[in-house]
């Protein structure tokens, strides 16, 4: 089982300074020893086979961090060695999502393609050294050669070629004469190794496919455990910071450096984020687009990045996030609900306060002068002076949120209820003073209510008060908008522990997306793609890019229930 983190788990807190993570001890050790010439320099390795989800940007967050807490570079590379899974659109993506949570890789964007020749020298080198071999051995034939991990493996056939036979077929493989899966390119290391990743891994594979950036200029391509290590020596990387499940694979990394004699980046794993009620591996993401159970990758209920702008995230609640969940080696899940909170906090200092009914339901305030239309005075945000006022129209017929009536109201129920008085949101009191009801079906379909024209503002010469406040759109002026609910894509906290006779499928939810059609103010009829609002008291919400001038689209980004705030202030007293 995993831990959920808390607010006191986390190793770094905004309000504290950043903290030594075990990262941070390491590199700072390392400059104070002037190793590497005191340099520090990270690097960020996609492959370019998927779009980056929320794991990814804690990774990001830390290795384009670290560079910059301590003066040193950071670079971009896209280990792209397998052509049949890697798409230019995958690429693109990456930068985008990457710049858009606010890094900048300046000139430092490197492909592992770009290093094939070497890669190839390399591969070369160590056949010369009689430290590789070229293998007939099919997959299956590989894996069941390989053991397990209770029981050695056992040598290929083709394990004691000579240097020559090797270079000689390595050299026809590169020519393009075999087929796929008919040789492949081994390391010669240990088949008896309790480490599986050191049982004579395969170097090269004859892939004839075409590579994104060569072309066919290429019909074998490296391995990622080749090119990765490699790739991170060729560009002095200083500290190669990964997920702990790579951690089993260092010692091939460094099996590789050390037989080449080539610099040696320091590897440090640390643990991958987790997250409750969704999936982060690329595989089940990649099903859930093919399989069109989602829009696509950046349908805003997925994990990845270009969802979680979609939906209306912003850079600096996920940059918050990662670093309040701090960094560890050990496994853990944490709670979405603390993203969700960042998310919140920042919203709350940065949107408007507008005000959209998404479940009309039409009010006439019968002793309101026919044709009239006044504007009414509104703080765009509280938190935050300088954001200013706006002019709201206000007329006779208005809608309000069907469930802010009741006709027969519970106790302590403070809204619209028959004979009961309430402050409109910016305006006036109102009381209810006739129900109006479909003859047929017994709905209610309009409300009659009176104003008291002496409490604009919501204040009235007699200073009497009303318990409820209930937000408001003019009919006449209201503009209809398609709006977009969303909640998690998971119905289960652990969808990726799947149960007998059931996959991760099985766990999705079938209310995970809700489509109503609201109506909204009318300063909100020119908001422009990717633009963030507080509904008030429904949530936060953002302006799709499905959105045309005259068929806006909203999708909620974040419900104002926020339990987080509260664990929060409990941590603190």
């Amino acid at each position: 089982m995993t831990d959920r983190a808390t607010p006191n788990e986390n190793e770094n807190d905004d309000k504290r300074p950043v903290g030594k993570n075990f990262i941070r001890v390491i590199i700072e050790k390392d400059i104070a020893e002037n190793k590497n010439n005191g340099r520090v320099h990270t690097r960020f390795p996609p492959e370019p086979n998927g779009y980056l989800h929320i794991g990814h940007a804690k990774s990001i967050c830390l290795n384009f961090g670290l560079a910059k807490e301590y003066g040193g570079l950071y670079n971009l590379r896209f280990d792209d060695t397998n052509p049949s899974k890697e798409e230019e659109e995958y690429v693109e993506s990456i930068k985008e999502d990457i710049r858009w949570l606010g890094f900048d890789w300046e000139d430092r964007l490197f492909y592992a393609s770009d290093y094939y020749e070497q890669l190839y020298e390399y591969a070369i080198q160590l056949i010369k050294m009689g430290k590789a071999y070229v293998c007939d051995l099919n997959a299956d034939q590989i894996r069941e050669y390989r053991g397990t991990l209770k029981e050695p493996g056992k040598d290929s056939p083709y394990r004691n070629r000579s240097v020559e036979e090797n270079l000689d077929l390595f050299e026809r493989m590169h020519a393009g004469e075999f087929d796929e899966g008919t040789h492949v390119l081994r390391a010669k290391i240990d088949m008896s190794s309790p480490n599986l990743n050191m049982r004579d891994p395969v170097m090269y594979r004859i892939l004839k496919a075409t590579h994104h950036r060569t072309g066919d200029k290429w019909c074998i391509y490296p391995m990622y455990d080749f090119a990765h290590g490699q790739s991170d020596s060729i560009e002095k990387v200083t500290h190669s910071i990964c997920t702990l499940e790579f951690e089993d694979h260092r010692p091939l990394y460094e099996w590789f450096i050390e037989q080449l004699g080539i610099f040696r980046p320091q590897q440090i794993e640390f643990a991958r984020l987790n997250l409750n009620y969704t999936v982060m591996s690329k595989r089940k993401l990649l099903t859930l687009v093919q399989r069109k159970l989602v829009s696509g990758w950046d349908d805003p209920r997925m994990p990845t990045i270009s969802g979680f702008r979609r939906r209306g995230y912003t850079p600096e609640s996920i940059r918050d996030f990662a670093e309040r969940i701090g960094v560890s080696k050990a496994d853990s899940t944490v709670d979405i609900g603390l993203l969700e909170h960042c998310l919140r906090e920042d919203l709350n200092k940065r949107a408007m306060r507008v005000m959209g009914v998404l479940d009309p339901l039409k009010v006439v305030i019968e002793n309101y002068p026919e044709g009239k239309v006044e504007d009414i005075e509104a703080v765009n945000n509280p938190e935050d002076e300088s954001m200013g006022n706006r002019m709201v129209p206000f007329s006779r017929e208005i809608y309000i949120e069907r469930d802010d009536f009741r006709e027969d109201p519970p106790k302590k129920y403070f809204r619209l209820s028959p004979g009961t008085e309430v402050r409109l949101k910016h305006a006036y009191y109102i009381r209810c003073e006739k129900v109006i009801k479909d003859e047929k079906t017994g709905e209610i379909i309009e409300l009659r209510c009176s104003y008291d024209p002496e409490s604009r503002g919501g204040f009235t010469p007699d200073a009497r008060k009303v318990k409820g406040t209930l937000h408001w759109v003019s009919i006449p002026h209201a503009v209809k908008a398609e709006v977009r609910l969303y909640d998690h894509l998971f119905i289960k906290e652990d969808p990726g522990q799947e149960e007998e006779g059931k996959t991760f499928i099985d766990y999705l939810n079938p209310h995970s997306l809700e489509v109503t059609e609201g109506f909204i103010e009318p300063n909100l009829a020119s908001a422009k793609v990717g633009e963030r609002f507080q509904f008030m008291r429904h949530g936060y919400f953002s302006v799709d890019p499905d959105s045309k001038p005259d068929a806006l689209v909203f999708n909620r980004t974040v419900s104002l229930r926020d339990s987080w705030a509260k664990i929060e202030q409990k941590a603190d007293a």
